[in-house]
């Protein structure tokens, strides 16, 4: 059944159709009688007569553009949407592009993914270390005096290395939604040696924050070289912890800060068997303080960091000495990864401070004990802040689709008190250098040669070792997508 408007409409669209062929007919009688002579009072009636046509056509698209856009109108209101009537033939037009969702309304597809690789590294090791730490390459786990771990010379095989992950990626109104958590199967601490389940990222992000253990915010990821030995080199920033960061800038400029969990560890040195230091505990009023720039590039990437941390030791033992202290930890940061051609990466790294050991890769102690030679015989000694700096320098080199290498050295010094005892670490080297091999995509055999070398403090004793080591590793991934 008809409706008001659909009859207007058939009678507008009738009379527009009427003019036209009027207006044809009086082009052909025009054309008929153009060999004919004309009286100027005929010219200017047939003006007038086209005048008014014109004028008619006009108002009657007007009262159509309106009838269409009431009708457009009452449909949307009749499904649900409220939108206000146009009242000019551009708002009219304007009414055709689609409704913009509501501001808190996610956009976009949700992620997530599982991801990880097996992996087994076999090899022989020429020399000694702490066996704890057989398929490493750590100097601060080499031998402090001679044939401390005899005898030289051992295989090894490890599937440590093997890791498994998921991480998620889902849109919202305050920014992207991101979880990442993360296991290997590479004991330490307590589990040194052990081939145990070990955390290593458990880290939600909304928008510009996060929290959770992640890479600290003192640490660059990037600038790790495409090494197989797990520990990797010593002189570099490498420490995930518990944290809660802000986020305020990302992208090609970004900034980073962090509040993170505290910890250290002390030396006792020369004091070491005194009784009066059984009740020294360590105290953490604040967290550590973290934050970084940086800036990438086609040219690769640059990033500072800096580091700030308070370090307390409080005397629970009521007696003759006041053991108790305090000292203050800051160090900086300044890694990048060079992009020197398509096939070489060179990854930089060189790191300074107090009191940051923690941080480090294989660095030992952050405190370590000074005697003060003070005349007040309740503080004889005190603890002070360790001085540390650590460098590294690899090239990352992709000879073909199939084979890769990664090369370089990387050392670590101990500014060291004179509370320490003589064999204290000092100084550490670490050197290596790698073929690997990708006969299919995931899947990758390689072969590496990894050296190190431990100085001690003051006894001029010094250790090295040597590992040949053979990596098999097994990549697997799969991402899921779905929408809000």
């Amino acid at each position: 059944m008809k409706t008001d408007h659909d009859r207007t409409r058939g009678l507008i669209r009738h009379t527009l159709i009427t003019f036209a062929t009027l207006a044809c007919a009086m082009v052909f009688v025009t054309a008929g009688k153009a060999q004919q002579p004309q009286s100027p009072s005929e010219v200017q009636e047939l003006k007038e007569r086209l005048k008014q046509l014109e004028q008619t056509v006009e108002e009657l698209k007007t009262q159509l553009v309106a009838i269409e856009t009431a009708k457009k109108s009452s449909d949307q209101t009749a499904s649900g949407e409220k939108i206000g009537a146009p009242a000019t033939t551009a708002d009219a037009a304007s009414t055709t592009a689609a409704v913009p969702k509501p501001p808190d309304t996610p956009q976009g597809e949700s992620t997530f993914n599982v991801y990880g690789f097996v992996m087994l590294d076999a090899g022989y090791q020429f020399k000694q270390a702490d066996p704890k730490w057989f398929d490493t390459m750590r100097p601060v786990k080499l031998p402090a005096f001679r044939d401390q771990f005899a005898p030289d010379g051992n295989t090894f095989f490890s599937v440590r290395q093997t890791r498994f992950g998921v991480k998620s990626s889902t849109p919202t109104k305050y920014g992207e939604l991101k979880t990442v958590f993360e296991f290997e199967m590479f004991g330490t601490g307590v589990d040194a040696g052990q081939t145990t389940f070990r955390l290593r990222h458990a880290y939600g992000e909304l928008g510009h924050f996060g929290a959770g253990q992640y890479w600290s915010a003192f640490v660059d990821p990037d600038v790790f070289p495409n090494t197989n030995e797990y520990w990797g080199p010593n002189g570099i920033a490498w420490f995930r912890n518990v944290q809660f960061r802000w986020m305020p800038f990302k992208g090609r400029n970004s900034l980073t800060i962090a509040l993170e969990r505290p910890g250290a560890s002390a030396d006792l040195g020369v004091a070491a068997d005194r009784i009066e230091l059984t009740g020294v505990r360590p105290r953490f009023p604040v967290p550590d303080l973290t934050a970084n720039v940086r800036f990438d590039r086609d040219w690769g990437h640059f990033q500072a960091a800096g580091v700030v941390r308070h370090m307390k030791w409080v005397d629970t033992i009521d007696d003759n000495f006041d053991l108790g202290g305090s000292a203050t930890g800051a160090g900086l940061s300044l890694t990048s990864g060079l992009n020197l051609s398509k096939k070489d990466v060179a990854k930089l790294s060189f790191v300074y401070g107090h009191g940051i050991e923690n941080y480090m890769n294989d660095a030992p102690v952050d405190v370590g004990i000074e005697f003060t030679n003070s005349t007040n015989p309740r503080v004889p000694i005190r603890g002070v802040a360790l001085p540390v700096t650590g460098v590294m320098a690899y090239l990352d080199h992709t000879w073909n689709k199939r084979f890769t290498s990664s090369i370089g050295y990387s050392m670590l010094n101990i500014g060291n008190s004179d509370g320490q005892a003589v064999d204290a670490f000092h100084r550490g080297h670490y050197g290596s250098g790698n073929l690997l091999f990708y006969p299919v995509d995931r899947v990758m055999l390689g072969t590496e040669v990894i050296w190190g070398r431990r100085e001690n403090f003051l006894d001029n004793f010094s250790s090295e070792d040597v590992h040949v080591q053979f990596s098999f590793k097994y990549n697997f991934a799969k991402e899921f997508k779905f929408n809000q």
